[in-house]
Parts: C-alpha cells; structure tokens; sequence
C-alpha cells in the first residue's frame, strides 16, 4: 500500500487518511472471509440458526405471561409521588382516604365504578329512584367463593366512626330526593348545591366529582342546581394485601361489570358505563388480541412485496425465494428473540406489539442490500467467490448500522431510562438486533449460497429446472419462451450487467435519476424542502406530553368510553388533592392561619381548620393558645355528628396530660377545564415549590399523581440519550471511517429527518408517551440505515460532477432503500384496522419515519448534494494528470523505437 503526498497537505492528514484506508480494509476483508466461510459450509449455517429458533420458540410458548402491574409499567420508576404516597400511607392509610382521594382513572385498590347517564334535556335528579335501585342491585349482588356467598358489605372499605361501608355521598342526597317524592314535596324543597352541599346530618360534601353537566339556578347567590346529567357512584373494596382476598375482590369485580351491562338492557332512560380497577391492565392487553390477525395480514402483504420486488423477466436471475426467505429470516430472528425473552422471566406487554415491525425495517434491508451486493458482482466469477464480494461489499455498511441500533436501545435499556415499559422494549430490541445480524449472514447468506449455486448451474430460479437452449425456446410457444427465457434474447453481448434488467433498477436508471437531477425540478425541491422544514419547526414547537393512560388502550374498550364520558361531564374539578401537613403547626397562630389561607387560595378546600375556625366564630369561643385550642377542637368540635369525620384527618399524641397535633390533613380541588390532565400537572408543579419555600412543611398527593410525576422528562430522557449516543459515535469516526464529509452529511440527514417526524407527527395529535419516544429512537437507526449507504457511497465517486455521483450511488443502492421502505409502508397499512390508540400512535409514527427517510432519499440528497460540497475536481485533476502521464510515457516509447510508429 503506497500513499502519495500531496503537496501542501498536511502530515496527519496523511496518517488519518491511511487510518480510514486501512479500517476500511480490513473491515472489507473481514467480511469477505465470513462470506468465504459461510459459501463454504452452508448448511451448518443454516442448521444453525433453524435450530435455535426451534428450541427458544418451544420455550417461548411455555413461558408465556402477560404483565400484571401496569403502573410499575407505565409510571415513572424513580417519581416522587410514591415517595410521597409511603409518607401519606404511613400517616393517614389510603383506604380511610377513599371517599376524598378521588382520582379519575387511577385510584389504588379494587373498586367499581359507574357512570349513570340522562338522555339531552332531562334532569337525571328526577330519576332517583331508578339510581337507588341500581345501587341496591350493586349492594345485593353475591359473590360465590369456596360455598360462600360474599356481598359488598363483606368486602367495603369501612368507616373508623361508624364501622359502616364507606359510600359516595351522592347517594345519601339521591335518598332526600327519594324521600321527597315519595312524601309529595317537590324537588325544590331539597336543595343540593354544587360543588359543595349541606347533607342531612349536617355535613358539608364536596360533590364535584359525583354530579356531574351540572346547570345552575340563573342568578343564585348559594350555587343551586337546577338540573344534572350525569351521576358516578364509586364502590370500594378493602385490601388487606391477602390472595384470597384479592381473588374475591377480583369476582366481585367481574359480577360488577357484568350486572352493569345487564341493567343497561333493563334501563333504556338511562346511559350505563361501567369501570373496575382491572378495566385499564384488560384493555392495555386488548390491543395485542385485538392485533394478533392484523400481524399475520402485514406478514403476508410484506412477503408478498418483497416476493415480488426480487423478481425479474430473467428466470435465471430472478430471485423471488430469496425475497421470501430474507422475510422469513427476519421473522424466525424474531422468534428467537421471543424464547430469550420469556425465558430470562420477562413478561409480555402491549407495548412489545413494535418489535416486530422495528426489527422487520432493519432486518428487510440487510436482506435487500445483500441481495444488490450479489447483483452487482461479476457473472464469470463463481458462486462462492460472488458471495464473498458480495459480503465485502454489504456486510461492513450494515454491521455499522447495526451497531448503532444497539448503542441507541442499549442507551434506551439504561438506567437512566425512567418509564419501564421503554426499558423493557429496549433489551428486547437489543437482543432482536443481535440475533437479526446473526441470521442474516448466517440463514440469508446460507440461501443466498444454495440460490448462487442454481443459478450458476443455470437451473431455474422458480421451477428448479435446467433452463433449455435458446434454439431449443426458438421451436416452442410464446408463454413458454416468456416463462422460461433467461434474458439472452434482450442483453447485448457487449452488456457488463444483465441485472440492470430488473424493473426497478432500470426505473431509476432511464427515467428517475435524469428528472431528479434536473436543473429546472431542483427550484421546486428546494421549496419543498423549506415548506417541509418549516411545518416540522412548527410542530417542534406544540410539543405535549402523553401522561393519560388512555393513549396505550384500545379506542372501543369500556375504560376510553368512560373515560370520555367522564372527561365530558365531570371536567369542571381537578381530582382531590391530598394536602398533608406531616410536622407540628402552631394551628393557633394567626400567622400560620393567614399562610394556610394563602396555600388554599384558589382552590376549593376541604378543610377541618377552616370549618373549626367557622365554629369558633359562630359559637364565640376564642382559643388564641394551645391548651384551648385543642381542648375545644377535642370536647366540643369533633364531638359533633357533623364534624365527626374530621377524626381521620387529625392525628393527635398526648404526653402527659398535654396533647399535641402531630400531623393533619387537608383536601384541596382545583378548578380545572377539559384539559384537565395537562391542568393539574401545572398545580403540581406550583405546588412542590412552595412546600419547600414556605415554613409550612406539607407535601401533597393523589393517585394519579404516580403517573404524572415528571412524565415528560421521563420519556423524553430515552431520545435524548439515544441521540446523543448516535452524535458521538458519528463525532469519533468523523476522520475514521470512510471520508469525513459522509458522517457530516449523514449527521444533517439524521437531524432532518428526526426533527421531521417529531413535528409532523405532533401536527398529527400524537403526544409525547413511551410509544412514540420509543418511535423515535427508532428513526434515528432508520434514517441511518437508508441514508448511510447512499451517502458514503457519493463521497467516495470518483465521476466528474456531482450529479453524475449522485447518478452513480441512487442507482447502486436506490433499488434496496425503495424495496426496503415499500415494504415496510404496506406492512403497516393492517395497523390502521386495529382499534387501538396504542397501535395507532404506532401506525402515525412508524409511516412519518418512513416517508421521510423515502423524502431525503429520492428527494431531498439527490438534488441539496448536487450544489454542496464535497466538491468532485480534485478527481478531475487526479485523472488528467494520469491521462497526461500516460501520454508523455507514449510519447518517449515512440521516440525511442520509431520502427514502432506504425505499430502505434
């Protein structure tokens, strides 16, 4: 190997230069003796692999097991609401909480819930007694386990005062309403407030969560109803952390549900919609039933088109098997992947629905590019010969691209990753990347030896026949002659390649490349490009994240129609806000009253320290000091009916004959709109500052809180880093691998496409929750499998313009970047038929990817690369110097023999 300087380059220019030459060397001869060793023994690499597939797939089988705890799936690991949640359940238990701790779709324990619904115009208050028999039916519906029947008196959560089953107290004012009706007052002398009303006993409620479409009375000053639409009654069930337990709150569950539907049939008035605490865990996994002849419909539709695309007119050098079979490897990789996968104990959610479309996009076009790399290899060589150059020719690209794909998932399985489910997606695609790599120049490689074979032998690329003579074909039919011609008939004699042949090869050759390259269609792709840069910055900019659970369920399953339902009728109020205060408070000083009041403003609070300051001034007690205020808080305040509640939310310690308050609880509510998810988030937000800048020491929680903690950061953290990763290996083989200027533009290409997809696919109302993050990891390694090959292989022309360089590497590997992304597009169109949001995000994401990394491809590079660097003269000058060598050298060869002249 001899490196010439030239003159004015630098010294270390000339060493990174032969550090790149001699990588890429050896690289290329690598993978030249592992196409050698693959030619050479086919059939144990074939075995191989079919073997493995065959043992982890059995596995795979026996092994199977859904995941059960969707919030340790889809909450963020490290969030600091359960943090905050051990705290607030060490001091005041959960299941004492439930009847203020209203949640919207996320309340801990076994519950059931139901949503009764009036027809447009009525009042559903006039229907109380069709209400009150719904909810003795829920009270007298018996669960069988072991010869006993259990009813929800069995298995409520109880009260601390009474030892009665806690219960809405919308049911206590739908009895008032009864009673006036049956006692023939009218409704008007029952007076039910909104969101606040006086009860029979004297209690003050907060039902903002169980009234719900409320209209109230024109003009009132006391916030009367005139009428409602819509009623939610919550049932809960105690939890004493048990097996059986849990499995008869499990039945009940079930009967729930089912009773629900059938008094729907029996209440036409009325519109019934039911939830259970397992709704949400059964409809997440509805999607992957729900999916599951979808898969098998996109597995045939990209059989078909990769069957299809390898085929020529050529019977000899069609290959449509291998098409099928490169299909086949990438699935029984996939397979493979799986057995690992249950056998390391892990657990099958939803959200692993992608894998297989992921590793399909990957592996299809390994398949493909090794299927080119075979074509562009010289007919007169042998077969085993032709798969070597042709591993030397592939095998170096998409090993690099490979190893991005893992550093990206790897980076995404850290534990820097915060959401589990991406975790979980990432080790799984890791391991699908490795085996894809393995499969494919082991499984595919050993087809593509056997299919070499046959066609040097001249057998037939379908029927495997010996293909006859021309003079032979001259004496038969036409059909005959189409079916079995071989392409001598079309290829001249001087023609080097009878592959150019192939439809879309000659496509892009004749027609494509000459109109992309254009000089009057690059104005009109520059437009495009900024129309295209321009909406993608635009959506940039909307950005929202995806906290709601709803995201990941099937779109007609029972939990998104109550949840619509709810979100509907049920907005006007933030879920109830826990406001503890854990340390002592001087209640007593009117200073920490006047920062409590400060805390609260705003909200709509349930507050004992509001009511107990109200009594005191009603009854004209002053208790300015400790002793007094707790004695009056203890003889006289929480003696009564009506503020007997309070004892759960006050914790008092006695030393001596002293008492303390050691801790205490509030509940506080926000007034919120129909972004009620996105509205609450910000009250939190505001509201963990001040507990550490205010004297008051208090944290605040809510069930759903687990699942909005920081979710933005959580799922945006895994695209970062993968980015990241991506940038720096490109940085440190920026003057390693191949030519500097390929990384640089590969670096822009990336970026343009990533930026892309995330913006028009905000544009497209996808929000930011772990399956798309997990979308857009993957259009990093996309972009970099479609654009690395086209852009490398530009670099390194050596044509006399640019455009015909561009020429050159589209019709090198534009037929496998256009066969790959053609079927991958039509192997999602079945996703689109799944009724979930879940595979919907994955349809929207999934098809930007590909149609932006098909835009920068075909588009976008050919035409931006004509006009920016790298500059293609220095090859021009390299070849006249040459040319000229060569004519001075004639030149003196004819001086010295002049008897040569002639000859010359």
């Amino acid at each position: 190997m001899c490196f010439l300087r030239r003159p004015g380059a630098p010294a270390s220019w000339i060493w990174w230069r032969m550090l790149r030459q001699v990588l890429r060397r050896g690289l290329q001869s690598f993978c030249h003796r592992l196409g050698l060793c693959v030619s050479r023994h086919p059939v144990f690499f074939l075995t191989v692999p079919a073997v493995l597939t065959i043992t982890f797939g059995l596995s795979a089988l026996n092994r199977f097991q859904p995941e059960g705890d969707l919030e340790r799936l889809v909450a963020p690991s490290h969030s600091l609401a359960k943090i905050e949640r051990s705290l607030a359940s060490s001091l005041f238990p959960l299941d004492q909480s439930k009847s203020q701790l209203y949640s919207d779709l996320h309340t801990p324990g076994r519950y059931g819930r139901v949503i009764l619904l009036s027809p447009p115009g009525d009042n559903i208050l006039l229907q109380a007694e069709g209400i009150l028999q719904t909810h003795r039916a829920v009270l007298e519906m018996k669960v069988n386990h072991k010869g006993y029947n259990y009813t929800f008196s069995h298995l409520c959560v109880l009260r601390n005062q009474d030892k009665k089953c806690v219960l809405d107290d919308i049911i206590s004012v739908l009895e008032d309403l009864r009673q006036a009706a049956v006692s023939n007052k009218t409704t008007a002398r029952v007076q039910v407030r909104y969101p606040n009303t006086k009860l029979k006993d004297g209690r003050n409620s907060f039902i903002g969560h169980q009234l719900g479409g409320v209209v109230e009375v024109p003009n009132s000053k006391d916030q009367r109803v005139k009428s409602a639409r819509a009623i939610q009654i919550t049932y809960y069930l105690q939890t004493y952390g048990s097996a059986t337990q849990d499995l008869i709150g499990e039945k009940w569950e079930n009967e729930f549900c089912k009773l629900m539907r059938k008094l729907q049939e029996e209440h036409q008035d009325l519109q019934l919609y039911s939830l259970a605490s397992f709704s949400l865990w059964r409809d997440f996994h509805k999607t992957s039933i729900l999916a599951r002849s979808k898969v098998l419909v996109s597995l045939v539709l990209i059989l078909t088109t990769a069957t299809l695309s390898s085929s020529m007119k050529d019977c000899l050098r069609s290959k449509p098997f291998l098409g099928l079979l490169g299909v086949l490897t990438v699935c029984i990789s996939i397979i493979t992947a799986a057995g690992i996968f249950f056998i390391t104990d892990g657990k099958y959610n939803s959200t692993l629905l992608g894998i297989p479309f992921f590793a399909m996009g990957h592996g299809t076009k390994g398949v493909f590019e090794l299927l080119s790399g075979w074509r562009r290899t010289k007919e007169n060589l042998p077969f085993k010969d032709r798969i070597a150059d042709a591993y030397s020719d592939v095998m170096v690209t998409y090993t690099m691209t490979s190893s991005l794909y893992f550093i990206t998932f790897g980076m995404g399985a850290s534990p820097f990753t915060n959401i589990e489910a991406v975790k979980v997606f990432c080790q799984n695609m890791c391991v699908s990347i490795l085996l894809n790599y393995f499969y494919i120049f082991s499984f595919f490689g050993s087809c593509l030896v056997f299919a070499g074979q046959l066609e040097q032998n001249r057998y037939h690329s379908i029927f495997c026949c010996k293909i006859p003579s021309a003079e032979y074909l001259d004496r038969k039919p036409v059909w005959f002659q189409t079916v079995m011609s071989d392409g001598h008939q079309q290829t001249s004699h001087h023609e080097t390649n009878p592959y150019q042949h192939h439809f879309i090869q000659h496509f892009l050759r004749e027609h494509y490349n000459e109109w992309i390259t254009n000089i009057y269609v690059k104005p009109f792709v520059v437009i495009l490009y900024l129309i295209y840069a321009s909406f993608s910055f635009m959506g940039c900019l909307q950005i929202s994240d995806g906290a709601n659970i709803i995201n990941l369920l099937a779109s007609d399953s029972p939990s998104v129609s109550y949840a619509m339902v709810q979100q509907k009728y049920f907005s006007n109020y933030s879920p109830v806000i826990g406001f503890y205060v854990y340390e002592p408070l001087e209640y007593w000083n009117s200073s920490v009253q006047e920062d409590l009041r400060r805390l609260c403003s705003g909200f709509t609070a349930v507050s004992w320290v509001e009511q107990y300051y109200q009594f005191l001034k009603v009854s004209n007690i002053s208790a300015n000091n400790k002793s007094d205020f707790i004695s009056v808080l203890q003889s006289a305040f929480l003696k009564k009916p009506e503020f007997q509640h309070f004892r759960n939310d006050i914790i008092f310690s006695k030393a001596g004959d002293e008492s303390n308050i050691i801790a205490s609880r509030l509940y506080l509510v926000a007034r919120t709109s129909r972004d009620k998810q996105k509205e609450v988030i910000e009250v939190l937000e505001k509201l963990r500052p001040l507990s550490l800048s205010k004297s008051i020491r208090f944290i605040v929680f809510n069930p759903s809180f687990v699942f909005m903690d920081h979710y933005s950061l959580s799922v945006t953290v895994p695209v970062l880093i993968a980015g990241f990763g991506v940038l720096l290996v490109l940085i440190l083989t920026f003057f390693l691998v191949i030519h500097p200027l390929g990384n640089f533009w590969l670096i822009l290409s990336v970026t343009s496409i990533e930026l892309g997809v995330l913006g028009l696919m905000t544009l497209w109302n996808v929000n930011m929750d772990c399956i798309s993050i997990l979308c857009l990891i993957y259009t990093l390694n996309f972009a970099i499998d479609h654009c690395a090959p086209l852009l490398y292989t530009f670099v390194l022309a050596t044509e006399h313009t640019r455009t015909q360089c561009i020429k050159s590497s589209l019709q090198e590997h534009g037929t496998a970047i256009l066969q790959n992304i053609t079927s991958f597009l039509i192997g999602l169109v079945p996703l689109l038929f799944v009724p979930s949001n879940l595979t919907f995000t994955l349809f929207k994401c999934l098809l930007l990817t590909g149609g932006c990394t098909l835009l920068h491809c075909f588009v976008i590079l050919p035409v931006f690369l004509t006009f920016f660097p790298p500059s293609k003269k220095h090859h021009k000058k390299k070849k006249r110097a040459k040319r000229k060598e060569r004519e001075e050298i004639e030149c003196i060869e004819i001086q010295e023999n002049p008897d040569h002249v002639t000859t010359v």
